[in-house]
């Protein structure tokens, strides 16, 4: 979740000073936004799906990384801190500081009021410059819904759902599989 953007900074300029901030801050092209904190429904979906991937990955060559994982996009000139990061393989980060991943496999957002319009339409089309992206998971926190798009090898995106709490989404890159009873246990909805 983000706030107001501030006036330009260099992206050096930008990661000299996260590396030391208290709070995190995206960086898109030259301007920073503050990240704000997220609900309880938000912290226990991200939880849940955390949980449920370090699980099904163990012994396997892939990496889970929560929220505080920098992915640098950089065909887009974007610094983000995705929900919930998966890589399998080698991963690769920008510098000697390991804290900025460049190749992610798959990334997640739970969606809010205040950046769903911006994960689903700006950011997807950043995140859709990795070259490394094979999946990318929309996540509500207001209902029972999943939307799943998966990389075609033309290039193109494929979009699937998942509404219900008996449905499950199937990660084939990663690989691992999500029950929506899992994703949502112990969410209620206003």
């Amino acid at each position: 979740m983000a706030s107001r953007p501030v006036s330009y900074m260099p992206a050096d300029t930008y990661l000299a000073l996260e590396r030391r901030a208290e709070t995190k801050s995206e960086w898109i092209d030259g301007e920073t936004v503050a990240m704000v904190g997220a609900s309880r429904e938000h912290n226990l979906i991200v939880a849940n799906i955390l949980g449920e991937l370090r699980q099904q990955l163990k012994g396997r060559p892939c990496e889970v990384y929560p929220s505080d994982m920098r992915v640098k996009v950089p065909q887009s000139k974007l610094y983000t801190y995705p929900d919930v990061v998966v890589v399998c393989g080698e991963p690769q980060f920008e510098d000697a500081h390991v804290d900025t991943l460049l190749n992610p496999t798959l990334l997640v957002e739970v969606l809010s009021d205040s950046t769903e319009s911006y994960d689903r339409g700006k950011k997807f089309g950043y995140y859709r410059t990795l070259p490394s992206l094979a999946e990318y998971l929309l996540i509500a926190q207001d209902d029972y819904k999943i939307e799943h798009y998966v990389r075609q090898p033309d290039g193109k995106w494929l979009l699937s759902d998942a509404q219900s709490l008996d449905d499950t989404v199937t990660l084939a890159a990663v690989p691992a599989t999500l029950s929506l009873r899992e994703v949502y246990d112990r969410v209620t909805f206003a």
